[in-house]
């Protein structure tokens, strides 16, 4: 099971229960309906209104999930993108870097912006079982700190075997966003990121056979 499968199960079962919380309450309101037929809740335009916004911007937990976990690999990604300008000794691995922090930078503030608008948490630190691990490509503390002490060619190296397992994280992340998101907009990113990664992985480790 993928990082992604696991917090997308745990994110699910919880977004149920919420569920069944709400459909309780619905109940209650329902109940107290009959007494208060006489008073107007608002116009038919407005919830039509309403109704439109909420279709043309569709998402399920899987978009949700895409996201929440996407914004720190990418933010983690950027860091170590920015290690490269004052340590990588290769003009290609620089190039490969600097494309990085062109492209997920904006990636970011996309997907920050989508979890807004559903009224979803972008910190999934605080949410139990969103945890990273089980193939997602994260690095450890002690992970970065070690490619922070490199320089030069043992930095090219230690980046791009990090990049590329970091990199198979985020595409498989990605592949399963294609195959269960909903958001069009979150599915498109998905197929976006598996092709640029995808890309890179194959220059990276280009790089590293004449390393």
């Amino acid at each position: 099971m993928t990082a992604f499968t696991h917090a997308l199960r745990r994110s699910t079962a919880r977004r149920a229960a919420a569920a069944g919380v709400v459909a309780a309450g619905a109940l209650l309101l329902s109940a107290c309906g009959d007494d208060m037929s006489g008073m107007d809740h608002g116009s038919g335009k407005a919830s039509e209104s309403a109704a439109s916004e909420a279709g043309s911007a569709d998402f399920n937990d899987a978009d949700i999930t895409f996201a929440q976990m996407m914004i720190p690999h990418h933010e983690q990604a950027l860091e170590m993108a920015g290690l490269a300008d004052d340590r990588a000794a290769d003009a290609q691995l620089k190039d490969i870097a600097g494309k990085i922090e062109k492209a997920q930078d904006p990636e970011i503030r996309t997907m920050k912006g989508w979890l807004k608008s559903w009224n979803e948490p972008t910190d999934v630190e605080s949410m139990p079982g969103m945890d990273h691990g089980n193939g997602d490509g994260m690095m450890s503390d002690s992970d970065m700190e070690h490619l922070a002490g490199m320089k030069g060619a043992e930095f090219d190296k230690m980046f791009a075997e990090m990049m590329i397992e970091h990199h198979d994280g985020a595409i498989s992340m990605s592949q399963d966003e294609q195959k269960n998101g909903e958001n069009a907009d979150a599915v498109k990113m998905a197929g976006d990121i598996v092709r640029g990664q995808s890309d890179e992985v194959r220059q990276l480790k280009s790089i590293l056979d004449r390393l």
